[in-house]
């Protein structure tokens, strides 16, 4: 192992929490996921500190980081729904938008060749509120009390962040591709 393949190995870390995380919200240990998902934040945080501190990226770490957000955050609002601790339309709208992102970065992959897709403000703050949200449902379920308007103000706006992040997407990489059309013929 070398210094550089660390980031990797915290996202791989991260992957491995998931389960963890989603047999304790399962089980209604809601300290033990708290603090699961409080752990995989804070690596996510640290390997993304590392990457960009001491150069340490990669392309499998530009694919695993992403993916390890993503499968915690989904199967947490997953487990959240189906347990009825938020509502199931909220995650039909992240994983709709999660679908609609990668459905058009493959094709835009199989138009254009390979390109960088990097995060903008937006979907930055969506991804902020989805990780608000689930620690503030979670710990409301038994480590804290936490007003229910509150909630349900985190619920509309990780819904809100959702939609302005997929159409944010939609529209830079939908430009990129008509202007890329132009270039390759």
């Amino acid at each position: 192992m070398k210094a550089k393949d660390i980031p990797n190995i915290i996202s791989i870390i991260r992957i491995l929490l998931v389960a963890p995380v989603i047999l304790m919200l399962y089980q209604g240990h809601y300290i033990t996921a708290l603090l699961l998902f409080f752990v995989a934040g804070i690596s996510d945080a640290l390997d993304g500190y590392l990457a960009k501190r001491y150069g340490w990226t990669s392309q499998l770490g530009s694919m695993l980081d992403p993916l390890a957000d993503k499968l915690l955050l989904v199967c947490s609002y997953g487990m959240l729904a189906w347990l009825e601790h938020i509502p199931m339309w909220v995650v039909v709208t992240i994983i709709s938008r999660d679908v609609i992102i990668l459905v058009g970065s493959f094709g835009y992959y199989l138009l254009f060749g390979r390109y960088e897709m990097a995060p903008s403000w937006i979907s930055k703050l969506n991804t902020f509120a989805q990780i608000v949200m689930v620690l503030f449902v979670v710990a409301s379920l038994g480590v804290i009390e936490v007003d229910p308007v509150f909630v349900t103000i985190l619920v509309y706006f990780v819904f809100l962040t959702t939609v302005l992040s997929g159409l944010d997407y939609t529209l830079t990489w939908g430009v990129k591709a008509w202007r890329n059309r132009f270039q390759r013929y």
